[in-house]
């Protein structure tokens, strides 16, 4: 296997394997507030970030119509 080969599944590995572990350890905790809500405050962060770079800023209009529509199914 070729060195940039290599390293591109080492890689995938490393992030496949700590994802995978951040699920297991959280599905046993549910909810509830523990020790890993800062990793998962970090994941949702880049998560929003990349969002925001790919498809641009949420604006303020978009979300209010939203509540305007919430509001008139009532």
């Amino acid at each position: 296997m070729s060195p940039r080969t290599d390293k591109l599944v080492r890689r995938t590995t490393m992030v496949a394997t700590v994802t995978a572990s951040y699920f297991l350890l959280t599905a046993d905790y549910g909810p509830e507030p523990n020790a890993l809500d800062p990793i998962k405050n970090a994941i949702l962060s880049a998560e929003r970030s990349v969002k925001a770079f790919v498809f641009g800023p949420e604006k303020e209009s978009q979300k209010s119509d939203g509540k305007l529509g919430s509001n008139n199914a009532k």
